[in-house]
């Protein structure tokens, strides 16, 4: 199964447990899906379908929280991420299994830690995996990520409460990009952007898996930049997947009610931007030619005047 697919899920079922005062529940049920290397797979829905929670267990996350009874489990079915079966996955095999399996959380930009700055934090999970990386490689490959994903270089040189949220985010975005992860699962990875650059963000996730020869699950509601990047799309809807194709395949013919939903969605907002080429500015997340605001290039940045990833190759555990 492992040598042909990245992730392979086999009408699994996934619960919440009963706990403190609420009732157990069922939030995926019988879902079928599967993830080829190197291929780009789109997962949309409502709130409250089940693809946020799809995301937690595939990634390992909900794993990582096997203390918190509240956390969703397995129940039914199969789902093998990597070759490990996500069902009653150990503990001692996580720091295993997260060796290949990059996750961002839809709300990953507010997490980043206040006192670090972007450098370090986009760095920072290089040296958790080997404190004695190149800091200069590091460096650089975060300030290639950083302007990659739209933002100033200079950015590298801030802390994350001077930045907007959709800024944040796209930080999160490359720092879990930069292991270069086999699968990366991406929950709303462009949560908080501005609506004119999250095509691009969406883009440079697909495009650098698919450069890299590994393979994403994006998690969007966002069905116009998923067109331009994904291979193929599931739709989940309380819990159910109700589609499953290529984007012309699902939504030119929906089968499903809520799928024509989305399907009507999505015709009418190409049909307005066809009309409408203009793109409004935005002043809370700055992205137009902020990335050239500041005078000095990539290199610059990475290195800075005293090697701005060296405060977490020097601090290693520390920079946490």
């Amino acid at each position: 199964m492992a040598d042909r697919h990245i992730l392979h899920a086999s009408d699994v079922t996934i619960e919440y447990p009963a706990h403190s005062v609420s009732a157990a529940h069922t939030a995926v049920r019988g879902v079928t899906l599967t993830v080829a290397p190197g291929e780009i797979v789109g997962l949309v829905g409502s709130s409250g379908s089940g693809k946020s929670t799809l995301a937690q267990v595939a990634s390992g996350q909900a794993a990582v929280r096997t203390g918190n009874d509240g956390s969703p489990r397995v129940v039914g079915g199969s789902l093998e991420v990597l070759g490990y079966e996500m069902r009653g996955l150990k503990r001692r095999k996580l720091a295993e299994f997260t060796l290949g399996v990059g996750y961002v959380a839809q709300d990953a930009g507010s997490r980043l830690t206040s006192n670090m700055t972007v450098a370090e934090l986009v760095a920072e999970p290089l040296f958790l995996r080997d404190k004695r990386f190149d800091r200069n490689e590091a460096g650089l490959r975060a300030a290639t990520l950083v302007d990659a994903l739209l933002l100033p270089v200079g950015t590298m040189l801030k802390q994350p409460h001077e930045l907007s949220s959709g800024q944040r985010q796209r930080v999160a975005v490359a720092r879990g990009l930069i292991l270069d992860p086999v699968l990366l699962i991406a929950d709303e990875p462009t949560a908080g952007v501005d609506v004119s650059v999250r095509g691009a963000v969406i883009d440079v996730i697909a495009g650098l898996q698919r450069s890299r020869g590994a393979s994403a699950l994006i998690v969007s509601h966002d069905l116009e930049s998923l067109r331009r990047a994904v291979d193929r799309v599931a739709v989940i809807h309380e819990g159910v997947v109700v589609g499953l194709g290529t984007m012309d395949e699902v939504f030119d013919d929906p089968r499903h009610p809520y799928v024509a939903s989305l399907a009507a969605e999505l015709h009418d907002h190409e049909e307005l931007h066809a009309d409408d080429h203009e793109v409004e500015d935005d002043e809370d997340d700055e992205f137009e030619d902020d990335r050239f605001e500041d005078d000095y290039d990539i290199e610059d940045a990475a290195a800075g005047e005293n090697g701005i990833a060296g405060g977490v190759a020097g601090d290693g555990d520390d920079a946490r």
